[in-house]
């Protein structure tokens, strides 16, 4: 027994949970919103490819979705979750409304990482006769590629947390159970646990997105 509440077994199915979340939510999310993060700044007024159509619809449908708490997400897209999956109760359920709330902050921060290019190296493309595409792929994506895997990691401790709110639809997850057996059934010991889990996921997640980063940065 770890707790008055949860024994071990408890816990490592939570863990699980958690991670299964996370990791298909955080993959759909990344699909979705590094292409959404890319079209962001190749449509900008000054950008290799401008289109301000795109430009000006994407940009404000993203930061409609990022505005959202997540628990409103969660409530306002039950319809859509029922339709992807054919239930809105459950951790499968759960990843659809965790991939609409991560898709878009992906895409913001794929932005921001982007934009941190030196415009030198994008003329530099453009005086070689580089084609958009190719100035994506040879010179934009590489050269942000450092700032992107630290990108990925704030998306990914983002999830995380949205998942403690997944058990609004029996969602499960580390989250879940604190709140279940910790504060709802008011035992410390529990919260104290699940605590530690989630501080030590997170820190292991922020330091090999550091290292891997670095490595990159260094090549």
């Amino acid at each position: 027994m770890l707790g008055s509440s949860i024994d071990s077994t408890q816990l490592l199915e939570a863990l699980y949970q958690t991670l299964y979340m996370v990791t298909i939510s955080l993959v759909f999310g990344a699909l979705i919103g590094v292409p959404l993060g890319i079209v962001l700044v190749a449509t900008r007024q000054n950008g290799i490819w401008p289109n301000a159509w795109i430009h000006h619809i994407l940009n404000p449908v993203i930061n409609i979705l990022r505005s959202l708490p997540f628990i409103i997400l969660l409530i306002a897209i039950i319809p859509f979750t029922k339709l992807i999956v054919g239930t809105s109760i459950g951790t499968t359920a759960a990843i659809v409304p965790l991939t609409v709330y991560v898709a878009p902050c992906i895409a913001r921060l794929v932005e921001n990482s982007l934009l941190e290019v030196d415009e030198g190296i994008i003329e530099a493309a453009h005086a070689m006769g580089a084609t958009p595409i190719q100035i994506i792929r040879y010179f934009l994506l590489p050269e942000a590629l450092g700032s992107l895997i630290l990108s990925l990691t704030t998306a990914i401790i983002g999830l995380i947390g949205a998942t403690a709110m997944a058990g609004a639809v029996g969602g499960g997850g580390i989250g879940d159970m604190a709140l279940v057996y910790g504060y709802q059934r008011f035992d410390t010991l529990v919260i104290i646990i699940t605590v530690v889990v989630l501080v030590i996921i997170v820190q292991c997640i922020q330091s090999i997105g550091n290292a891997l980063a670095k490595k990159v940065r260094r090549h």
